[in-house]
């Protein structure tokens, strides 16, 4: 983990997309960050040693879905799957489909493993999964102010987190510094490195608190709920002190940072301020998450 720095956070942005503002000023306290989102390795060990089942493991309840198809209902979770050529860009169900036995083990359904990705964030986790993991591992999940002044990495009011000379451009002088997508979106990848869907943690460069990945690869859970602006309260959810760790079908948390599917035409959200409410008990193929702990100095 890596100890980030409290203080006065400025979180939003006034350039980009609704949602992002308006641009509030907040206080954060000092915190230790996962370095990295947590990964396939990691939550292996999680569910081995409590039995954990996550939620896309688990048949949604008929209660929940009147009027659906029995078939549907099963256990399952949104795999990406590209088309075969250029789509409309208006209609998301093109290039996501519902896959039965999609979980954490199975990435892309049955016959793929987890083992294969180890290195990986682990994805098709729900809220709950992810803040039970928090719990196992004795830390939380981070708001979404914290989450945001993280990944800034000490600039503050630029658009990406790399560094003082470069923090206003995606792809500096053609530098690739997150996994993000490269080529015509949804259905053609171009990747430089190779990397058509999530890559190993670590792999491009830390911002500026020593943090990977807080932009790209997957979005990732805060523990705040999610509202259409800044211009509300914060709501922040807590489990670490007997909150519960599932939450309804109605309820929506905030997701921040982006995954490799951010596309300059189709989802700019590669960024700190940019923000994305997901029902909490949904899970997808570019979703995870990463912990925090509170405490000071060297703990």
């Amino acid at each position: 983990m890596v100890l980030v720095p409290g203080g006065t956070a400025t979180i939003g942005s006034t350039q980009w997309y609704a949602e992002e503002r308006p641009v509030r000023e907040v206080a954060v306290d000092e915190l230790w960050f996962d370095v990295h989102p947590v990964t396939n390795a990691e939550f292996a060990r999680f569910v081995a040693e409590t039995g954990h089942v996550t939620v896309a493991e688990t048949a949604p309840d008929p209660a929940d879905f009147p009027g659906a198809d029995p078939a549907l209902l099963v256990p399952g979770s949104q795999v990406f799957t590209p088309t075969p050529g250029p789509v409309s860009l208006a209609d998301w169900t093109q290039w996501w489909r519902w896959q039965p036995g999609a979980s954490w083990r199975t990435p892309q359904g049955p016959g793929s493993s987890w083992e294969d990705v180890a290195d990986h964030p682990v994805v098709h986790v729900a809220w709950g999964d992810a803040a039970a993991y928090a719990r196992w591992a004795g830390k939380e999940l981070p708001t979404e102010a914290e989450w945001e002044h993280a990944a800034r990495g000490g600039l503050v009011g630029r658009s990406f987190g790399w560094t003082a000379e470069w923090a206003d451009e995606l792809w500096p002088d053609g530098a690739v510094l997150a996994n993000t997508w490269h080529g015509p979106f949804p259905w053609r990848s171009e990747d430089p490195d190779g990397h058509d869907r999530t890559s190993p943690v670590g792999s491009y460069p830390a911002n500026g608190y020593g943090l990977h990945d807080m932009i790209g690869n997957t979005w990732e859970w805060t523990r705040t709920r999610w509202q259409p602006s800044h211009a509300g309260p914060d709501q922040d959810v807590s489990p670490c002190c007997g909150g519960s760790l599932r939450l309804g079908e109605s309820d929506r948390m905030v997701s921040k940072g982006g995954s490799h599917l951010c596309s300059p035409e189709y989802c700019q959200r590669y960024r700190p301020g940019a923000r994305q409410g997901n029902g909490a008990n949904d899970s997808t193929s570019h979703l995870g998450f990463r912990c925090v702990r509170r405490g000071r100095g060297d703990e």
